[in-house]
């Protein structure tokens, strides 16, 4: 049996192709994720906790979240 999944996600994207404001060529993903560590302390359980809503979100509520969370 074979699954399906989506390829590539706006978690995924580059930073700097989403959003005007960001010359990161980091993707989303890993962008949230350094956020979440540097908010947790660096608790790796807690940083994998907070990211996993971003699976079960929209591209737009992505997003929108990652807008609201990392634009200085």
């Amino acid at each position: 049996m074979t699954e399906n999944f989506e390829e590539n996600t706006m978690l995924d994207e580059h930073m700097n192709q989403v959003f005007d404001w960001s010359d990161s060529d980091m993707p989303i993903r890993d962008a949230l994720w350094d956020y979440y560590m540097q908010s947790n302390a660096k608790d790796t359980i807690k940083t994998e906790e907070a990211m996993k809503k971003y699976l079960d979100m929209s591209d737009s509520d992505i997003k929108a979240d990652a807008e609201k969370l990392l634009k200085k």
